[in-house]
């Protein structure tokens, strides 16, 4: 009687959490893409065209969000997002390459990038017709977020990152997957991914719902205490359970088309984020551009429970806010996926945000040029140093 009751209850706050949204319902545009083929870096890299998928709702509002999932996610993990905020505003919600319907250009080691991906996000914002957009990006899709901002402020008014925080590759050297792993031992799955990524494929793929619910778990339903510390396996901290409980933001069916999803192409091409010649692409492409600082309104929303990292501090240890000039934290108390744990309050931190987002912008070019200004300043009272020289010689 009192699993019956438990389970009961569990049903019903799942359904809760997610009621009203079927995924089936959203049709889905399709646009061609070039991009690059980089073949593992054997070769020459080789140009090409991949497919990219993506929902699109209510095209003629006036402000467009463009919203960028991580892993393991799909364009559906925004489900509550887009409930919300359909009637207001123009969502764009892309599957990432490699993803759901959208194809990937075959390898997994170095054809990947933030760049890569930051490139399909433009094609889309072209495909619809879009000249402008707040990037929107929850775990991985947070720093390709920054990223877009980073290279094409042009594009993009704002940016909001769930989960992670924005790291600049300002360092001389990139820091390597194992120093980090000293310093936040939960990220130990990330050099498994990395080092062992066809292993790590084949045991992802073996069974997708068993891989989707470890992944997907929330302060109430938590993982094990050793789940991501494995260099060897992904699943293995849950290799006492027979059956992993399902997830608890889905109803049962939300659940099944995410399976569904997932099995079109396995995960395959996912561990694109992971890979050492994509990672280093990334870091190099930043650092040698040079131009860290963000100049747009950011919002940074971390959970505080997040079993994979203190995100907040790590954020702190990285300086990120003296590159956001513009930014905004906020905290909310859930586990790795606080869009889905906790809609409502994330929905009401974003929809503060956006509501002054044109303050925000005015502010933001007032600062620019307030800098431009001071720069020009030190240029003009260099030059009069050096006229006076020139005088006095």
């Amino acid at each position: 009687m009192a699993l019956r009751l438990l389970v009961a209850l569990w049903l019903g706050t799942t359904v809760l959490a997610a009621e009203g949204f079927n995924p089936r319902a959203y049709e889905k545009k399709h646009v061609e893409c070039p991009t690059v083929h980089r073949k593992g870096g054997l070769g020459e890299p080789e140009e090409t065209t991949i497919n990219m998928s993506y929902v699109d709702i209510n095209p003629t509002a006036n402000r467009t969000l463009l919203m960028v999932h991580g892993w393991p996610g799909l364009w559906s993990v925004w489900s509550n997002q887009i409930m919300h905020f359909s009637d207001k505003y123009h969502l764009l919600v892309p599957d990432l390459r490699g993803f759901g319907d959208s194809i990937h250009p075959g390898d997994v080691q170095a054809s990947g990038t933030f760049s890569d991906i930051v490139g399909d996000l433009v094609c889309i914002l072209q495909d619809a017709g879009v000249s402008k957009a707040v990037c929107i990006g929850h775990d991985w899709g947070s720093p390709i977020c920054h990223e877009a901002a980073r290279m094409r402020p042009d594009l993009f008014e704002g940016v909001v990152g769930a989960s992670l925080p924005y790291l600049p590759a300002a360092a001389p050297k990139m820091l390597s997957i194992e120093a980090l792993i000293a310093a936040l031992p939960k990220l130990t799955y990330n050099l498994y991914f990395m080092s062992e990524t066809e292993k790590a494929i084949a045991e992802l793929n073996k069974d997708v719902r068993r891989t989707i619910r470890a992944a997907l778990r929330s302060l109430a339903s938590p993982s094990p205490y050793r789940f991501l510390r494995s260099k060897t396996s992904f699943l293995k901290a849950y290799n006492h359970l027979e059956e992993i409980p399902p997830v608890p933001f889905f109803t049962p069916d939300q659940e099944d088309y995410y399976v569904e999803q997932y099995q079109k192409q396995g995960f395959d091409h996912t561990l694109q984020f992971y890979t050492h010649e994509n990672k280093y692409k990334n870091w190099e492409f930043a650092h040698n551009q040079g131009n860290f600082t963000i100049p747009l309104p950011v919002l940074a929303v971390y959970p505080i429970n997040d079993p994979v990292a203190d995100w907040p501090l790590v954020a702190l240890v990285a300086g990120s806010h003296t590159y956001l000039p513009y930014l905004t934290k906020r905290v909310l108390q859930t586990a790795h996926w606080p869009h889905l744990e906790k809609p409502k309050e994330f929905n009401a931190i974003l929809e503060e945000w956006l509501d002054d987002l044109d303050v925000k912008l005015l502010e933001a070019r007032i600062g620019e040029l307030k800098r431009e200004m001071r720069a020009l300043s030190k240029e003009l009272s260099a030059a009069k140093k050096k006229k006076k020289r020139r005088g006095e010689l």
